[in-house]
């Protein structure tokens, strides 16, 4: 009996970004958290999952460092790539896919969510060998007002259909790199996640599917704040 191939899961670790939220001249994915660099926590739980390669996607002129201070400090064996982004997130999402290859699925992920944690990366691979797109979020808790210009509140949307996305957002490897290399050669700037390439590269949805509350991105100090609190136990 012939041998069924193994699924083989990749993912895309962004590591980018200056961090100017954060008042700092320290770029926030080195932000100490708890002693550990921040970008630390998300690669530590991908390093541990059944993800079997992992491209950091840094800004340009520190992928030495990383290699060094990150990836070989801190063991991260599956780490196969540390490569420089771009100067917008879809680009570089682009090049880190670019550096992953053979692999089945891949999962996109920003570093500054460092509370990602195997329950919810075990639910996304579960769910993209199903659906082939999927994208991870949570309902939001709060009434939302589309304003204006000057701010004026024009409309309120039925909470009830809003969700708040997060990452990662999982894919089919060939079908995400296809509608990525068809953005990228557009020129289309107005991107602000993986999902939406997929729309606009072939107009296809995302099974949207649980993550959590806890799933934040650290942006602000406070943020941080919160996030020491929730990552206190990780080791």
């Amino acid at each position: 009996m012939e041998n069924k191939k193994q699924t083989v899961y990749g993912a895309v670790v962004l590591a980018g970004g200056s961090g100017s939220r954060m008042h700092t001249k320290t770029a926030k994915q080195y932000l100490l958290l708890n002693g550990k660099p921040l970008i630390y926590y998300a690669l530590r739980q991908f390093q541990d999952s059944a993800v079997e390669k992992i491209v950091l996607v840094v800004t340009g002129g520190q992928e030495e460092y990383c290699k060094k201070e990150i990836v070989e400090r801190y063991g991260f064996t599956k780490v196969c790539a540390v490569v420089a982004g771009g100067s917008e997130r879809y680009l570089s999402v682009h090049e880190g896919l670019k550096a992953l290859t053979d692999v089945d699925y891949v999962l996109i992920h920003d570093g500054a969510r460092p509370c990602v944690d195997q329950e919810i990366l075990k639910r996304t691979m579960d769910t993209v060998a199903r659906e082939q797109a999927c994208v991870v979020g949570m309902p939001v808790k709060d009434t939302i007002k589309i304003v204006d210009e000057q701010q004026m509140a024009k409309k309120t949307p039925d909470r009830r259909m809003l969700w708040q996305v997060q990452t990662p957002q999982a894919f089919s490897y060939a079908l995400i790199r296809e509608a990525y290399d068809a953005v990228v050669a557009s020129g289309e700037q107005a991107v602000t996640d993986d999902a939406q390439v997929l729309e606009l590269a072939c107009g296809r949805t995302c099974r949207l599917i649980e993550g959590s509350y806890r799933n934040i991105k650290v942006t602000t100090p406070e943020d941080l704040d919160i996030a020491e609190i929730f990552l206190k136990n990780v080791k």
